[in-house]
């Protein structure tokens, strides 16, 4: 069985999220983070009313790869899932590599001054 820290928490998060929960025999424990706690305890509760499945929650900044650093060794998990804005992915990854978890993208990397969110020619 598996832990897993999820970070983000949009539409996409909230997918992901309720996913991970309905197949609880492969992930055992589930910590959704983001910015806004606010946003991870609204689909905490979703899913313990849906699925009777307990979600853990955290703040964090995914631009801070210290935090996000505290953040991994604090949950211990087997694998951090980044379903956050595409511009955060080097940093949770960096941090991935810091503490030797394994990562999961769902976006294609784009610097924050640049980033268009379009992806047609891919």
């Amino acid at each position: 069985m598996a832990k897993v820290l999820i970070i983000g928490a949009g539409g996409v998060s909230r997918v992901a999220t309720k996913k991970c929960a309905m197949n609880c025999d492969v992930f055992s424990e589930i910590t959704l983070a983001s910015r806004t706690k606010s946003k991870c305890d609204q689909i905490a509760q979703e899913i313990k009313n849906e699925l009777h499945v307990e979600i853990k929650t955290e703040k964090i900044d995914a631009d801070n790869i210290d935090e996000l650093v505290a953040l991994i060794k604090r949950v211990e998990p087997d694998l951090v899932m980044n379903i956050a804005l595409p511009y955060q992915d080097l940093t949770i990854m960096d941090a991935c590599v810091k503490c030797g978890v394994d990562y999961l993208d769902t976006a294609n990397y784009e610097h924050p001054d640049t980033a268009k969110f379009e992806y047609k020619e891919q």
